[in-house]
């Protein structure tokens, strides 16, 4: 028991930070720009990526043992792509303004290059709940940053947080940010993100040394 939680915690330490999706390895940068704007629609892009890229990487090792090596990513995209149009679904049937609103980028998780990053350097080589726990760090590592630039930008560019005004940023005294809703906003703030988190993981290792 003692090795397997000090497994965990390695698995949520290199998700979560030695090796963050966004500020190390700097991948799925696609939605960061696209969907940050908002915190809401962010919020939904995050929890549908941590569904996504959970149950894909532990079904993508349920059947490692019988899926042929030429056609290996084939089947990953399809079982990434199984699990995205269940979310796409439920939305448009649930939910649809939240489905307008995010229009194609839910598709487009079955393009993101962490979740078959995942299901490639992880899922396909590991049993399945090992798998689905590096998909899960991993995932909430991704959105940890998004959910960061999302709040930063909505609150500098529109004086709200999830729609609700916030004191001081949604006065007549403060002029909005307009920039921090459109694309170079969102360059801008995810340069300043993984500048200043590379920054201080650096800091932490040379202090270890």
């Amino acid at each position: 028991m003692i090795m397997k939680i000090r497994h965990i915690k390695q698995l949520a330490h290199e998700g979560l930070w030695k090796n963050n999706p966004i500020f190390v390895q700097v991948l799925g940068i696609c939605s960061t720009l696209a969907v940050t704007n908002l915190v809401l629609n962010t919020t939904v892009m995050c929890i549908a990526l941590v569904f996504t890229l959970a149950f894909s990487a532990m079904t993508v090792s349920i059947l490692r043992e019988f899926t042929p090596r030429n056609i290996r990513m084939m089947v990953e995209t399809l079982i990434i792509a199984f699990y995205v149009i269940i979310i796409d679904v439920v939305l448009k049937a649930y939910w649809p303004t939240m489905s307008e609103s995010l229009g194609p980028y839910v598709g487009l998780i079955i393009t993101n290059c962490i979740v078959m990053g995942r299901c490639e350097a992880c899922a396909i080589s590991n049993p399945p709940f090992k798998a689905m726990l590096d998909a899960i760090f991993n995932a909430l590592g991704y959105s940890f940053i998004l959910l960061i630039i999302a709040t930063i930008r909505e609150v500098l560019g529109m004086g709200t947080f999830l729609g609700l005004g916030v004191p001081f940023f949604s006065g007549p005294h403060w002029d909005k940010w307009t920039i921090m809703v459109m694309p170079p906003g969102a360059f801008f703030i995810l340069a300043m993100i993984v500048w200043g988190f590379r920054s201080l993981q650096m800091s932490r290792e040379d202090k270890k040394k």
